[in-house]
This record gives C-alpha cells, structure tokens and sequence, in this order.
C-alpha cells in the first residue's frame, strides 16, 4: 500500500492517475512529478519500488497539498469575506462569485430551487 501525503494510493491503477487521489496534485502536476522522480506514468503503483515511494513521498511533500492546502484556500475565503470586498459578500450569501448570470442558471451555487406557496386570497369586506 503506497502512503504519500496520508493518503492511500489505489494499487490497481497507474502511477499517473493515483497520485491524483491526493487533493491539490492533478494530471499535469503528476506527470511532473512522475518526470522528476523518474518514474514512468505508466507504471502500475503496485509495481512501484519502495524507493520510488520514497522519492515521490518526498517530492510531495514540498508541495502544499491535502489540509494545508484546504487550511490556505478557506482561509483566503475568510480574508476576502471580512474586508468586505465584493468576492467576499459574494461568498458570504451563496451567489456565484466569477461574474456568472444568476437569473436562469447558478442552481449549483444557489440551491435547490424554492418552493412557491399559493397566496391566501383575503375576505374582501362589503
């Protein structure tokens, strides 16, 4: 079982695709890192020598990835929501923050859409 980052790697599948199972390192940045250690990207991770676990696990490991890398981005969130800038009210009500149309669409951002209730018609007086 390859351990990188305190995340467990899935044995069945290529070197290039599980070192992706750790948050903050995608395709490009694998293959990098893969290219860096010198290992190939096709090699199956069950077939990756303890050194060259080793060698990912310290490559790895100068990068910000997993809870430091989560801790940073909510924290820039946070900065942007108490200075009061337009991102940060933004985030602060649940609305797309990127320029994004809201009108039809941000469903995602936004929520499941409201139920309407039927208005109560009044007694009228006569």
């Amino acid at each position: 079982m390859a351990r990188i980052a305190g995340i467990n790697i899935p044995l069945n599948k290529r070197a290039e695709v599980g070192l992706t199972y750790v948050y903050g390192i995608g395709r490009s940045t694998s293959n990098e890192l893969l290219a860096e250690v010198g290992v190939s990207p096709d090699t199956y991770v069950r077939d990756l020598t303890d050194d060259e676990v080793a060698r990912l696990r310290q490559a790895v490991d100068d990068m910000a990835v997993e809870g430091d890398l989560r801790r940073e981005r909510s924290q820039n969130v946070k900065r942007l929501m108490e200075n009061g800038s337009y991102r940060g009210l933004r985030h602060r009500r649940g609305l797309p923050v990127r320029g994004q149309n809201t009108k039809t669409n941000a469903r995602g951002r936004k929520g499941p859409k409201r139920m309407q209730v039927a208005g109560k018609k009044k007694a009228t007086k006569k």
